[in-house]
């Protein structure tokens, strides 16, 4: 395989995608990344489906002027309800994020899983297709409303964030699962809450290593890896970049940039 020297394009609808962008970094620290904020427009997962397709197509379009090799979706919500379309009307490779079921559904001891996603991910019939295939387990689903929207204003360790953590995990834990799948982006950054919350047991899945593995097969198998000595990432947002800039730190820069 040839080196290709182009960008990773990388986006989602807001702040949480950094935490896909995070793993793939350091997997990947010689490749370039463009990271996409489309923070005016979060939350992707109380908007339709014609909405979501709409807003993936516009910050791939973006994506694509800056000569990307390939797109990373790090957006639960947009990859369940806009992947297929978005594969067939651009020649460039996609990389989706979605709930991580079939891990925790393997491991699972009590046969009973929960899911905190957006309701446009738990929504999605993509969603709906994979959740369909495993029967013989107990999936409970809690839309995580409020959540996104205080992750994007720097409220992680508000009140109000451990009053909502507690009002959707209390009934899981009540419910006996063992495991607990983060649909979205955002929700890494809500660990270290949750763990106070979780008994010890339940264990914790999101989907950032899996997706970071797939971009480096993907680069492996069709697109090229980068030989260029230039791979500082760039961050674009299309709101007030301090929240992003205290999620990534001083080191990077972040513009504030109209798309």
């Amino acid at each position: 395989m040839k080196s290709n020297n182009q960008p990773i394009g990388i986006f989602d609808s807001g702040i949480g995608g950094t935490s896909i962008w995070k793993e793939i970094h350091a997997l990947l620290p010689k490749e370039k990344t463009i990271y996409l904020a489309d923070s005016k427009n979060a939350p992707y997962g109380q908007k339709t489906k014609e909405e979501i397709i709409a807003l993936s197509i516009k910050n791939i379009e973006f994506l694509l002027k800056m000569n990307c090799k390939l797109i990373v979706v790090a957006c639960n919500t947009a990859t369940t309800n806009a992947i297929q379309e978005l594969r067939a009307k651009y020649d460039i490779p996609f990389i989706g994020i979605e709930p991580a079921i079939k891990p925790a559904v393997t491991n699972s001891k009590t046969q009973i899983i929960g899911i905190l996603a957006t309701q446009g991910t738990l929504n999605s019939e993509l969603f709906h297709i994979n959740a369909a295939k495993y029967k013989d387990v107990k999936i409970i689903e809690q839309v995580g409303h409020g959540l996104v929207q205080l992750i994007e204003n720097g409220a992680i360790n508000s009140p109000e964030m451990t009053h909502l953590l507690h009002s959707y995990l209390d009934p899981m834990i009540q419910a006996n699962i063992d495991y607990l799948v983060l649909g979205c982006s955002h929700f890494p950054y809500l660990i270290p809450q949750i763990k106070k919350i979780l008994p010890a047991h339940i264990q914790i899945i999101d989907s950032g290593e899996a997706v970071a593995k797939q971009t480096q097969n993907i680069l492996r198998e069709k697109v090229g890896f980068s030989e260029a000595e230039d791979n500082q990432p760039i961050f674009y947002t299309n709101t007030n970049p301090k929240v992003l800039k205290e999620f990534l730190g001083v080191e990077f820069m972040v513009e504030e940039k109209e798309f």
